[in-house]
């Protein structure tokens, strides 16, 4: 009985203090504000997908010769393919050889990052002069993601804090510190997975170095701040 009843008295307690804070809290003379804020980035990391097949072309090139094409083809357009350039899958149809006893075929599929639309225009046009086709848009990405995104935060909550300071002088009054500040993702970020395929859709456009547009980057916060009233 005495164990119950110290129990409760700890329970009462507790919530008595947490009654306490919350009054204490909305106790005080606040004013609630939203700032938002959004920027809008050109990206600068394009992610492609390029894969290498022993049919990319009439004569049947093997994979090695086109791989030693396509590597030197990159590095006179000045991509530094030991850093941008990686192995996505490398596969040898061994089960087609064993149940039908034909030549064995290598694939091999590639990710390379290039920084800009006319450098992935410039990736299909070289790459497609050599025989290989099959290239993709996997995603879109900035190298200082995170720098934009901490910089949209704090504008977002600058403009909280200008707009309280507005409010507040309109009523003879003015705003000390934030008593409270929630940050809502208004637009959330993601790598775009394009999934977006390299298509000439004419001999004008083969003829032609393509320069691809690439949708921007859209960051956007809004920031809840609480501010005394003074």
């Amino acid at each position: 009985m005495k164990k119950l009843l110290l129990l409760l008295v700890v329970i009462y307690g507790f919530t008595t203090a947490q009654a306490q804070g919350v009054k204490n809290f909305i106790d005080q003379p606040y004013i609630e504000v939203t700032g938002s804020s959004k920027i809008e980035i050109v990206p600068d990391e394009i992610y492609i997908s390029i894969e290498i097949k022993e049919d990319d072309s009439k004569g049947k090139k093997e994979v090695e010769q086109l791989e030693k094409k396509m590597i030197s083809a990159l590095s006179s357009m000045g991509v530094d393919v030991k850093r941008d350039l990686s192995i996505l899958d490398f596969s040898s149809d061994f089960k087609e050889y064993w149940y039908k006893k034909s030549s064995i075929r290598n694939d091999k599929k590639y990710q390379l990052i290039v920084n800009s639309g006319q450098m992935a225009g410039q990736v299909y046009y070289q790459l497609e002069k050599i025989g290989i086709s099959n290239l993709a848009i996997l995603k879109t990405d900035h190298s200082k993601i995170e720098a934009f995104r901490q910089e949209v935060k704090v504008k977002a909550i600058k403009a909280a804090q200008q707009k309280a300071r507005s409010m507040a002088e309109a009523i003879g009054q003015t705003i000390g510190k934030a008593l409270y500040v929630q940050e809502r993702n208004f637009r959330p970020y993601r790598n775009r997975m394009v999934n977006r395929a390299f298509k000439a859709e004419s001999d004008a456009a083969q003829r032609n170095m393509p320069d691809i547009d690439f949708e921007k980057i859209v960051l956007e916060y809004e920031i809840v701040v609480y501010f005394m009233l003074e």
